[in-house]
């Protein structure tokens, strides 16, 4: 039997009446009204993968609606990150952006397919990774100094390894070596595993990357630490000193993560997720698996300052970038 004409019509218009809304009446539609979709800008099973997978099924509970995943990866970063630049500035489609899919990947890219500044609405950081700065056993140092004397006279030089080129590896590879004011052989490769098989065979002396997946060699000695690469000392490495204690404040690097919507969101949308998302990183458990993960929580009190945070990173970022010439194709 035919719908009546009226009620198709009904149908037809009920999507719009939000949008045609005064903005005080707009702001009384309930939110979220379906479920949101998480942009993961990596492949599975990763650190983004799990930290994004457990903070969202918190959120999804007190949000009343599930979070549907979708991987993402490719160009470090872009890709995933320009379909949330992109999406309807609603609220319901949200990025997992971090140190590297967004402030390095920004400024080592000729072109990127959005503007960093504008194209998101930042609604909370979750924590970060600090990087840890370690070396080959071999290598008769314990410390930044005797790193920095060792780079000064070898021959042939020291070779530092990276996840890949663009990465925030490269970059922290980069930033330690302006610091120290030495010289060593960029090696890039093709993810953390490839760098580190390496690192443990002896083909390659440095590296610094987040600490989960160095952890297991240096608990069993085929990988030697020697500095958190951060104002503060890891949690999960009490003993291990900061670069800053070791007299190189200006070397400071971690893997932070956090979500961020799609620029022009309403405030009170990017408000409630917020909310949401500081509850789940209060609860015990969930703290301790991310620790666990290697990632500290660090939530930020407001979106603004997550955006002033987000802000300053790639502030402190860009001229080590500039200076060590660094471009991805």
């Amino acid at each position: 039997m035919p719908m009546p004409r009226r009620t198709a019509l009904r149908r037809l218009l009920l999507p719009l009446v939000p949008l045609l809304l005064p903005p005080a009446a707009r702001a009384q539609v309930p939110f979220p009204d379906r479920p949101l979709r998480l942009v993961i800008p990596f492949p599975p099973g990763g650190t983004n993968d799990i930290v994004g997978r457990l903070v969202t099924e918190g959120m999804a509970q007190r949000l009343g609606q599930p979070f549907v995943i979708e991987n993402r990866g490719g160009a470090g970063g872009m890709l995933g990150a320009e379909v949330v630049a992109k999406a309807a500035p609603d609220g319901h489609t949200i990025l997992l952006g971090g140190s590297g899919s967004l402030t390095i990947t920004s400024l080592v890219h000729a072109r990127v397919p959005y503007d960093v500044a504008t194209a998101f609405a930042p609604i909370g950081l979750m924590g970060a990774g600090p990087n840890v700065i370690v070396v080959h056993p071999s290598l008769p140092v314990r410390d930044l100094r005797g790193l920095q004397a060792l780079a000064r006279t070898a021959s042939p030089a020291l070779a530092y390894a990276s996840p890949g080129v663009g990465s925030t590896g490269h970059a922290a590879g980069a930033m330690i070596l302006q610091a120290l004011g030495v010289e060593m052989e960029h090696i890039p490769y093709r993810g953390t595993g490839p760098a580190l098989n390496d690192l443990v065979a002896g083909r390659v002396q440095v590296f610094t990357n987040a600490l989960a997946p160095m952890q297991p060699h240096v608990q069993a000695g085929t990988l030697r630490a020697i500095a958190v690469a951060g104002r503060g000392r890891s949690a999960a490495m009490p003993d291990l000193p900061t670069t800053a204690e070791q007299g190189f404040p200006e070397i400071e690097a971690a893997t932070w993560f956090g979500l961020l919507a799609t620029g022009g969101t309403p405030p009170e949308r990017v408000a409630t997720l917020h909310r949401a998302l500081n509850a789940v990183l209060a609860e015990p458990e969930v703290r301790r698996r991310l620790l666990e993960g290697g990632v500290e929580v660090m939530p930020s009190e407001s979106p603004a300052e997550f955006a002033r945070f987000f802000a300053e990173d790639r502030a402190r970022w860009a001229p080590v970038v500039r200076r060590a010439n660094m471009r991805a194709e």
